[in-house]
């Protein structure tokens, strides 16, 4: 349909949210998403886009992190808001 699918916008956002997360862990810690939603606010035809993705709150185990995706004119395009689970110990082993 000549547009960017939003799938492209859900993961550019979701890398953006995981790299805001990530730098609050701690030796040994890692992070898993338990819940990812967006929302689409305007179609993307062509253009260069950039995601600003910032912790809201961290809790000891839960955090939530949000994310702006925004357009070569610095318009929104889609925002999206991530729940994260800190794991540590065997939870967090291998990942």
């Amino acid at each position: 349909m000549g547009t960017l699918h939003g799938g492209m916008l859900c993961d550019i956002a979701d890398a953006a949210m995981g790299m805001a997360y990530a730098s609050t862990l701690g030796e040994g810690e890692t992070f898993t998403t338990l819940e990812l939603k967006i929302n689409f606010l305007k179609p993307v035809w062509q253009a260069r886009l950039h995601a600003i993705g910032c912790v809201v709150t961290r809790g000891r185990t839960i955090g939530l992190v949000e994310c702006d995706v925004l357009d070569t004119h610095e318009a929104l395009v889609a925002r999206a808001t991530s729940t994260c689970m800190t794991l540590r110990g065997d939870q967090a082993r291998g990942r």
